[in-house]
């Protein structure tokens, strides 16, 4: 195997991307709810679906700063920050962006400063169209994405974290238009339907036709769509090689629980480093975005990524599985600023579509 990576690795724009994640170095990372309160409640969100709130984070940052200082103590290098709505938390993320790698998500209502957190990795959400987010998001009264929008305008710190539902995928190419025309990047993930509504927004019905749209977005914006078309296809089938997407294969789960025990021990890896903290800077969960939910209904994205970057070995039987490894680590690495996004974007086309290669 270490041969067949040599050899791969004679590829000057293979060669080129490896050598760049390894200047970088090794990511151990943890997910933190930074705050339980939220200014928004999303139809389908998994915070509140499963009651993450009422783990609640403390006011006075002496707790806070304590653990900060133990998971840098830990090698903690790289906190994904979510919630709750962390905007509503500015002075806690200046915390966490002077000490670690991060990126942060956010609905986009309240503007994250620009001084001061000038690489800052934003992730801001969209789940449709002006009316499909209008309905999921903003109680069919607030006009969430307008707002995030304006804030966000030629902001290159910000991407568009678009949630599309399965029977939704016709909103895909006016929603990308729409964001990219505001000088943002787009991200994709696939609604869970957690909430129950059914119908167009049911993960069982399957997201073939929203991966294709998917696609198509890729080769009509180029450098603009943070996605290939292999991670797309491995998070919407929840297929890679012979293993099928659940708790059993998950690789973000919280380490530190007994309750994942049996998990860490069938032989499948993980994380070992990983943790999901929730808001009380104390408390661990399961796995990023549960606790008791159904794995069948996670099409996380992040945590997607991760499945597919601890299976190293998997993708070296070919060319063409190493370079879908590859790149899955390189987008990982650029979508969070770790590597230029501009010269990330730029050199993850020219290795996806050069005339000797097409990516499935």
């Amino acid at each position: 195997m270490a041969n067949n990576l040599k050899t791969y690795l004679k590829d000057p724009l293979l060669l080129d991307m490896y050598q760049q994640i390894r200047k970088v170095g090794a990511i151990k990372s943890i997910s933190l709810d930074l705050t339980h309160r939220c200014n928004i409640r999303c139809v389908g969100c998994y915070y509140f679906e499963e009651g993450m709130d009422t783990f609640q984070s403390p006011k006075d940052d002496i707790l806070f700063d304590a653990f900060l200082d133990s998971e840098i103590e830990r090698g903690t290098n790289f906190i994904t920050i979510v919630g709750g709505e962390p905007s509503l938390e500015i002075n806690r993320i200046r915390k966490i962006y002077d000490r670690f790698y991060l990126s942060v998500a956010t609905n986009g209502i309240r503007k994250i400063p620009y001084k001061g957190l000038e690489h800052l990795p934003i992730g801001v959400a969209v789940w449709g169209n002006p009316e499909t987010d209008k309905q999921l998001r903003g109680n069919g009264k607030i006009d969430v994405f307008s707002k995030a929008l304006a804030n966000y305008k030629d902001d290159p710190r910000a991407f568009w974290y678009y949630t599309v539902a399965p029977g939704h995928s016709y909103e895909i190419a006016g929603v990308v238009e729409r964001c990219v025309a505001n000088g943002n990047r787009v991200l994709f993930n696939y609604y869970s339907d957690l909430s129950g509504l059914g119908n167009e927004y049911d993960y069982r019905l399957g997201f073939d036709m929203v991966r294709a749209e998917i696609d198509n977005m890729i080769r009509q914006y180029p450098g603009m769509i943070f996605m290939t078309p292999y991670f797309n296809k491995i998070i919407s089938t929840g297929r890679l090689f012979d293993m099928k997407w659940g708790y059993e294969v998950c690789t973000n789960i919280s380490t530190n629980l007994p309750l994942n025990e049996d998990r860490m021990n069938n032989g499948n890896p993980f994380n070992p480093h990983f943790r999901a903290y929730h808001a009380d800077f104390k408390t661990t969960r399961r796995c990023c975005t549960g606790s008791d939910r159904d794995c069948a209904s996670c099409f996380d994205t992040w945590e997607h990524f991760s499945w597919i970057m601890v299976h190293l070995r998997q993708h070296l039987s070919s060319k063409e599985d190493f370079s879908n490894w590859l790149t899955t680590m390189y987008l990982f690495y650029t979508i969070n600023r770790l590597i230029d996004p501009d010269i990330g974007m730029n050199l993850l086309h020219n290795t996806l579509y050069t005339s000797d290669r097409q990516l499935a």
